[in-house]
Parts: structure tokens; C-alpha cells; sequence
């Protein structure tokens, strides 16, 4: 099933590269999850009537990267990539038109900016946008530790819509 090399971050590493590493592993774990599947089996869901699927997942934490990296952190609102104020879980509604090829390049790119918006930021930085419960704004650190816990939590229905959708299973 695996191609994706993952690697758990230095025993002894520093308090940025440790955060920076557990995030980076959690999403290489859902990317190890979607390995080897077609287009069908990744839109395949759960269990009725949950529509989760893999795809589905990949493109909730495109969402979910946007949403803290651009939006919260640095104050930059594109919008929402799948959702609507229509359809507010449209990432999670994933039809037969969606493609892998799609969603995993838009999750991809949104990584690629959340690590660069990231970088220009040190962990006590406090971010542009602020708590809408709280009105205050985040610093990285929370931010790092809010994605590795997003990243962990839909890792493990991956886990489960995996071993549903072909028997395989594993960290």
C-alpha cells in the first residue's frame, strides 16, 4: 500500500521543528491512507448514512489548512474552496465528477502556502485573525498543536474507511 516515506520527528528535536515535524508526518498519514485507490473507492463512504470518505477528508483538511493558515494567521480570506453557504459541508460532499488528481493538488497547494505563511511567523507571533468566540487572537504554537490534533482525529476515520474500503490497516 505505501510509497509515502514518513518519519516521526527527532526524539530530541526542538520545540518548532518537533510541532512542524508531528504536523507534517499526520498529513503524510492521510496521504499514506489514499494510496493505491482508485477515484471510486476514495468517494466511497463509510457507512450510510455518513458520506465521509477519504476523498472527502483530503478535501476537509484543504479547507481546514486554508482556513488557519490563510484566514486566521496571516488575514487573507480567498474564500472556501469546496463549501458554500449552500452547501456549508460542501468538502464533504464529494460527487462522481471529483477526482483525486483535483482534490489532492488543491490540498497540496494549500500546504505548500500554509508552510510558507507559517515560516514568517515565531511560535509566541500572534495571528492577524482573531477567535470568534473569544475575539483574541491565536499564536502559531496553538495553531501547530489545533492542526496536529485536526490532522490526528480524521487520520483515525481514515484508518477505519481504509480498512472498509480494502481490508488494509496500520498506523
Amino acid at each position: 500500500m505505501t510509497t509515502t516515506e514518513r518519519r516521526e520527528p527527532a526524539l530530541n528535536a526542538g520545540e518548532r521543528p518537533m510541532l512542524e515535524g508531528w504536523l507534517d508526518y499526520h498529513r503524510l498519514t492521510l496521504a499514506h491512507k489514499c494510496e493505491g485507490l482508485t477515484d471510486e473507492q476514495l468517494r466511497t463512504a463509510s457507512a450510510p448514512p455518513s458520506e465521509l470518505s477519504l476523498m472527502g477528508l483530503v478535501r476537509h483538511m484543504a479547507e481546514v489548512e486554508r482556513a488557519w493558515f490563510r484566514k486566521v494567521l496571516v488575514g487573507d480570506d480567498p474564500g472556501p474552496i469546496y463549501c458554500t453557504d449552500e452547501d456549508p459541508d460542501g468538502d464533504f460532499h464529494v460527487t462522481g465528477a471529483a477526482t483525486w488528481q483535483e482534490a489532492y493538488a488543491t490540498w497540496q497547494a494549500e500546504i505548500e502556502t500554509a508552510r510558507r505563511n507559517a515560516a514568517a511567523f515565531q511560535l509566541d507571533d500572534l495571528s492577524r485573525g482573531r477567535s470568534r468566540f473569544t475575539d483574541e487572537p491565536f499564536n502559531l504554537r496553538w495553531i501547530y498543536t489545533h492542526m496536529i490534533e485536526e490532522y490526528a482525529r480524521h487520520n483515525g476515520h481514515a484508518d477505519l474507511l481504509r480498512e472498509r474500503i480494502d481490508g488494509a490497516t496500520g498506523d
